[in-house]
C-alpha cells in the first residue's frame, strides 16, 4: 500500500543539483529523500570551474573554505606554436576583491571533489544520498506525487508532496513530463578524461594547436589532485580509443612530443556538445532544475554553476510553501531561473566559437556576479528607483562593524535560511519582529555601522529607505520610510507576518 506522504519532497539526481537542493532543504529541516540510480559518486573532473557567484553560494552553505582547499586557481595557459615557441596568457580574467564583491576570480575544483565537499555538509546535518536507487515512473495529482523507485531493497512506492528532477540531460523526469527539450547539436564532438602523466610541468595550461578543431589540445593540471585533464575535439563519427594507450596515441600525434608519457586513466568521456533547454521547468508538483532542464558546451565554465543556482533558488521556495506560503511563489523559479539559463547557453556557445578560433578569452561575462531578477514577480520597488541598483538585483556584501565593537560582513548577516532587512537611518520598531526575518539597522542607535560608507553607497540608498534581501542573497524590495504599509504587505506575501498574525514561519 502506497504510504502516505513519506516525505515532502523527492530529488532524483545527486550531483550538483541535487545535492545544492538537498543542502538547501536539510538546513530548513525540510523532509526528503536523495535518490541517484548509479552505484556511486560521479568520479570525472568536468564541471571543474566554480564561479564568482557560486562561490558566495558556497560561502553560504557553510563549504567555500573547504571547496577552496580542495582545489585552487587556474593555472596561466601555455600556448605552444608550431615552431616550438609558445606564449603564455592568462585564462581568465584577473580583478581585484571589491567590498561589494569579495570574490572575483574563478576557482579550479574537479567536479568529483565540489561534490565530495557538498556530500559532506549534507551529512554533518543529518542527510546523504541513496546511490543505486532509480525512479522508475510516477504520477501526480492536486495533493502530490506516486513515485516508483528500485533500490538495493527491491521496489517501493511512495507518496510524497513534490518531486524534482536533478537527473542530467537524458532526464528521466523530463521525458516523463513530455517537456520538450529544443535546441542544437553544436557540431563538436570531444574527448575529456583525467589522467596521470609525465613529461609536463604542472604549473600552467598547456594548449596545443589551438584554433585548428582537427589538432586542438589541452592539457590542465588538475587542482587538488596528481592528474591532468585532457580535453580535445574529435571526430563528429567513429570510435575513439580512451584507454590509456590510446589517448597516448592522441596525445603524441597532435603534439608531436614522445615525452608525454599517459600512465593512467581515471575517467574519461566522449560527447557530442549541444546546447539545449527545456520548454518548461514546472509541471505541477513536479520541477526540473540542472542539465535536466538545461545543457552547455563546456566553454565558459556556465552549466555546473547555473545548475546550483537553480537549486539555490528552487530551494527556499519549495521550504516556504511547505511551511504555507501560496503556491504561486513556486511560479517565481521557471520566471527567473528560464531566461538566465537561456542567456548563459548563448554566452556559452559564443565562447564555443571563439575557441574553435583559438580566441577565447573568459571576462566578467562567465562569473555571474551581474545576473539578476529585476523582471521577477518577487521584485517591488516604492518608490521606483532609477539607481544603479534595483530589486532583483544580487545584494552586494560590505564591511560592518557590529554596534558591540566587532567588524564582520553584511555577508554574515545574510548567512542562513532567513531573509534579512536592513533599514538606513529609519525607525527600528516600525517593522515588527517575525520568526524567518532578520532586522538590522544603521545609522543613530543602528546595531551595525557602515564602514566607509559602503552599505550606503551599494545599494545607492538615502536616509529613510529599507532594503528585503532574499534567502538567496537578492534584493527582494527597496521601500521608503513612508511606505512601510506595502513593506508589510510584501512581507505577509511571502508568509512574514507579524508574531501572532498567523504567520507558519
Amino acid at each position: 500500500m502506497t504510504q502516505e506522504f513519506a516525505t515532502d519532497v523527492l530529488i532524483c539526481g545527486a550531483g550538483a543539483a541535487g545535492l545544492a537542493l538537498a543542502l538547501e532543504l536539510a538546513r530548513r529541516n525540510v523532509s526528503f529523500r536523495l535518490i541517484e540510480k548509479m552505484d556511486n559518486p560521479f568520479p570525472g573532473s568536468r564541471g571543474k570551474g566554480i564561479q564568482p557567484r557560486t562561490q558566495e553560494i558556497f560561502e553560504d552553505l557553510g563549504i567555500l573554505d573547504r571547496i577552496v582547499a580542495a582545489g585552487g586557481r587556474y593555472p596561466p595557459q601555455r600556448e605552444y606554436q608550431g615552431n616550438g615557441s609558445y606564449a603564455k596568457s592568462d585564462a581568465m580574467e584577473h580583478q581585484n576583491p571589491t567590498p561589494a564583491e569579495p570574490y572575483q576570480i574563478p576557482l579550479m575544483v574537479p567536479q568529483f571533489l565540489t561534490e565530495g565537499m557538498m556530500r559532506e555538509r549534507l551529512i554533518e546535518l543529518g542527510q546523504r544520498p541513496e546511490f543505486g536507487c532509480e525512479l522508475t515512473g510516477f504520477e501526480q495529482d492536486e495533493s502530490g506525487v506516486t513515485a516508483q523507485i528500485v533500490g538495493k531493497n527491491g521496489e517501493e512506492a511512495i507518496r510524497v508532496r513534490y518531486l524534482v528532477g536533478a537527473d542530467g540531460g537524458r532526464s528521466f523526469v523530463r521525458h516523463g513530463l513530455d517537456i520538450g527539450f529544443p535546441g542544437k547539436t553544436l557540431g563538436v564532438r570531444a574527448i575529456v578524461a583525467d589522467v596521470m602523466l609525465t613529461g609536463l610541468e604542472r604549473d600552467v595550461w598547456h594548449r596545443f594547436n589551438e584554433g585548428s578543431m582537427e589538432r586542438q589540445m589541452a592539457l590542465c593540471p588538475l587542482a587538488g589532485t596528481e592528474m591532468f585533464q585532457l580535453q580535445a575535439p574529435i571526430p563528429l563519427e567513429g570510435d575513439v580509443d580512451l584507454s590509456a594507450e590510446g589517448l597516448a596515441a592522441l596525445v603524441a600525434a597532435r603534439t608531436g612530443r614522445s615525452d608525454i608519457l599517459i600512465q593512467s586513466v581515471s575517467w574519461a568521456s566522449a560527447y557530442n556538445m549541444n546546447a539545449r533547454l527545456a520548454d518548461r521547468y514546472r509541471v505541477g508538483r513536479v520541477f526540473l532544475v540542472g542539465d535536466a532542464a538545461h545543457i552547455h558546451p563546456p566553454t565558459g565554465g556556465q552549466g555546473l554553476n547555473t545548475s546550483i543556482q537553480d537549486a539555490y533558488n528552487l530551494g527556499w521556495k519549495l521550504a516556504a510553501v511547505l511551511r504555507g506560503v501560496s503556491d504561486p511563489l513556486l511560479d517565481s523559479y521557471e520566471e527567473e531561473r528560464r531566461p538566465i539559463a537561456a542567456t548563459m547557453l548563448g554566452l556559452a556557445t559564443k565562447l564555443l566559437d571563439a575557441a574553435k578560433r583559438g580566441e577565447m578569452r573568459r571576462g566578467r561575462e562567465v562569473h555571474q556576479l551581474d545576473i539578476g531578477y529585476p523582471e521577477s514577480s518577487l521584485a517591488m520597488e516604492n518608490p521606483g528607483r532609477e539607481r544603479d541598483l534595483v530589486a532583483g538585483d544580487r545584494a552586494p556584501d560590505a564591511p560592518i562593524r557590529g554596534a558591540a565593537g566587532q567588524s564582520a560582513r553584511l555577508f554574515d548577516l545574510f548567512r542562513g535560511p532567513h531573509w534579512t532587512l536592513l533599514g538606513y537611518h529609519v525607525e527600528h520598531d516600525a517593522i515588527p519582529p517575525r520568526c524567518g526575518l532578520r532586522i538590522h539597522t544603521f545609522g543613530p542607535r543602528g546595531d551595525i555601522a557602515d564602514v566607509g560608507g559602503h552599505i550606503r553607497d551599494a545599494y545607492a540608498l538615502t536616509p529613510g529607505d529599507w532594503v528585503l534581501v532574499r534567502p538567496d542573497g537578492y534584493v527582494g524590495a527597496i521601500v521608503a520610510s513612508d511606505e512601510v504599509d506595502t513593506l508589510e504587505d510584501y512581507l505577509r506575501n511571502i508568509g512574514l507576518a507579524p508574531a501572532g498574525a498567523g504567520s507558519r514561519q
